[in-house]
Order: C-alpha cells, then structure tokens, then sequence
C-alpha cells in the first residue's frame, strides 16, 4: 500500500464527507465478549457526542466521491470539477483498524458516492462492514449509510454489522428535492427506512419469545436534510421531521445549513453565509418535540410558519400563550412545567423531586438551575414578587431581550432570509 497515495485518497474522501453532519455516536449497545479489539458500549477524526453527553472521535469518511447522480447542492456531483478518489475495501478496514490501535478513534462513519448502481456501492459497504467484524473481529462502533435504491437484502445484512444506519432525505419536500436532483425522490428514501424500521420491529417481538436473536442495528436509524437550499418555511421543515419520527421511529433528523458550492440560479449564489442560526433554531425545535411534549403544531403552523430570529421557539410559544401564564412552581404538573422559559428536563425533574420536602424559594429554584432571569416572568413561587398580569407578550420579550446581555440581537437576522 502507498501511503502518499492512501494519505491523498483520505484529504478528498473525508473532505467531502464533512457536509454529512448526520455523524451521531450514540445508541450503541455491542459489547466486546468475544476478546476482539473495540467495545461500541464505550464509544460515540470527527467529534460527536453520546446520548450521555460525552465527546467520541470517528473515522468519517466516503468510500467514493465518484457518483452518478448530478444533485446540485452536492459537491460530490458528477457535473462538479473536483479531483476523485475511491478506497477500496481493504483500504477502509486497515485504515479504520491503524486509527483505532492507535486510539486516534473511537469508531468509523461510512458513507459512499454512488458508483455503477446502488447495490454495487452498498455491496461494498456491507464487505467493509463484514471484514471488520468478522475477520478483525473490531466491536467497535459504526454508523453506515444506506445506500437509495439498495436490495432489502443487503440493507437486511448491512443491519447485522452496523450499529446506526441512515439514509438521507436530501430536501424537506419533494417540490425541493425535484427542483435540485430531478433523479432522486423521497420514496426511495422512505423504502429503506420503512423496511429497517419493520425488521426492528420484528426482531424486538421475537425477542420476547427467543432467547437469543441478532442485533439489528442497535443504535437505530436516523436521516438528514439540508437547510436552505430550497425556499421551504420552517413548517415544512418540521413537519416533515415530525412524520419521519413518527413513521420510522428515528433517533435523529440533522439539519444541515446549506453552504453554497454552486453559483447555479436556483440556489443561494456563491458567498452567501450558511443558515447557521435557522439550523440553531430547528434544534431547538426538534428538541421540544422529542423530550419536552410540545407538538408540532403548537410551535408552528399557517399563522406562524417560520421561526424567531430573536428569541428560542419555547420562549416564542409563551410569550403567544400567556393565558397558561403564570404557573404556580409548587402546584403544577411536570409537563406544565417543562413548558416554562428557563426551566429544563433536568431542573424540571428536580423541582417536582425537592417540592416534596416543602414549597420552593427563588433562591432554590436558582440552586437547582433554573435560568431565573427567564422563568420569573412565567412562575409563581412562595416569595415571588412578579405579577404577570402586568405585562404584555411583547414587554416580556423586551425585558429578557435587554438582560440578555444582546446574544440574539448581535445575530444578523439576513441569515434566516434567504429567499
């Protein structure tokens, strides 16, 4: 092996690997029983994070940058004038197996351009995949990208040797997708994860019957779709993460804010800054939806279809709200109260813990980790001195905009307008 020419091949495969944000670590359950080299239970040269907070390292890398399709917001495309490279696949498992003896990683992302046909590229896939496990015996972590238009019987192998798979969704619509890649749909994405959704399903209820039955990608699926290319609203966007979450069962939908490499009319021209606080603002969104009850509709809909550039969108949904407003800390339920500005899961848990043992003060409550300076305009508590009653939506908005300390009004509010 030449290692000027592998240390060339990785320069390309992984740079182009980077606009491929959906990198999660997390989820992992294959433990090391077998005196092999590695143990996914442990882990999460890209950082990511675990479900627990910690910072994992992963090999992330294309086996190809090679590709048939011509998707213009994709740098890989076939049309763009871009040097190619391709692993082969005994080039992927020494690389990933020297970086983890060396402790230079913690796991591998594998992802593909698409070369010949979908299920040559994911053959391909699946060999790394099976050659780590099976002759390196490496238990450490992957996370493989499913391949569009792939057998199920590959996709069903691949999820014996994979921890996470995920396929992307390209564009939240397929008005969008259409616009910029008139090849791909979204029923080709919606195929693979229907069928891996389905088999997990399957497995977890022979489980209940058979002691003992193969992991099948254990860490679960997610997808992700890029953010700003096409003019959808911030509706769109959710809505469509709100129907893959509920259809597939996801772990994870990943926002990626478009960085423009093309000066191609239909898109943001070259230049143009990437979404980055429109990107912040769908996490957060996301977020209220998969940990603090809120519905879609709730945050978004027809009267209010993007969302604020000035304020997070838990803080936008009170301040429309006020007749929930304000709460008594020492009476209301837990989901009433992850509703309030300022209070998390966390906080949230320990107040309904600590009010057993006697009704709460502000000092407490700031003890606990209540964002205070927020929440006083929501809550009520034993020596609460603020009457709500008082203001308007809009006044409490001024007043935490001011102590603040301007973070959201230094933000250039161009970013959320692209079109």
């Amino acid at each position: 092996m030449s290692f000027d020419r592998i240390r060339e091949k990785l320069n390309i495969l992984a740079d182009a690997a980077k606009y491929d944000v959906s990198c999660s670590s997390s989820g992992g359950t294959r433990k090391n029983d077998s005196k092999g080299l590695g143990d996914s239970h442990s882990s999460g040269i890209c950082h990511t994070y675990t479900e627990d907070g910690r910072c994992v390292s992963l090999l992330k890398i294309l086996l190809t940058n090679h590709c048939i399709y011509d998707c213009l917001f994709c740098v890989s495309r076939k049309s763009n004038d871009v040097k190619r490279a391709a692993f082969t696949v005994d080039e992927v498992v020494e690389l990933t197996m020297n970086f983890y003896r060396r402790n230079y990683i913690e796991g591998l992302f594998l992802s593909s351009g698409i070369f010949k046909n979908a299920d040559f590229t994911m053959e391909r896939l699946l060999l790394v995949c099976k050659k780590l496990r099976l002759e390196q015996n490496y238990n450490g972590y992957i996370h493989l990208k499913t391949i569009p238009g792939a057998s199920d019987e590959l996709i069903k192998e691949a999820g014996l040797y994979a921890d996470r798979m995920s396929i992307n969704l390209e564009m939240p619509t397929e008005v969008g997708l259409k616009l910029l890649a008139p090849e791909k749909s979204h029923a080709d994405v919606i195929k693979p994860l229907d069928f891996v959704n389905k088999q997990m399903i399957q497995l977890r209820d022979e489980k209940k019957l058979i002691k003992h039955v193969p992991k099948f990608v254990p860490a679960g699926q997610s997808t992700q779709m890029v953010i700003g290319a096409t003019p959808e609203s911030d509706k769109d966007i959710m809505y469509t993460a709100n129907a893959f979450y509920k259809n597939f069962a996801l772990k994870r939908v990943y926002y990626s804010g478009y960085v423009p490499i093309s000066n191609d009319t239909r898109m943001p021209i070259l230049g143009t800054q990437p979404p980055l606080l429109r990107e912040n603002r769908l996490y957060q969104t996301d977020w209220l939806m998969r940990f603090y009850g809120f519905k879609v509709q709730e945050i978004l809909n027809d009267a209010n279809p993007n969302l604020d550039v000035d304020i997070d969108p838990k803080l936008s949904w009170a301040i429309r709200n006020m007749q929930h407003f304000p709460i008594d800390i020492n009476t209301a339920d837990y989901k009433m109260i992850l509703r309030i500005p300022g209070i998390g899961v966390m906080s949230a848990q320990k107040i309904v813990k600590a009010r057993k043992f006697g009704k709460l003060r502000i000092d407490q409550l700031k003890k606990i980790g209540v964002a205070y300076n927020r929440a006083k305009h929501f809550i009520t508590c034993v020596d609460s001195p603020y009457q709500m009653r008082d203001y308007q939506g809009t006044q409490i908005k001024a007043f935490i905009l001011a102590e603040s300390q301007s973070k959201y009004l230094k933000t250039d509010s161009n970013q959320m307008i692209l079109f």
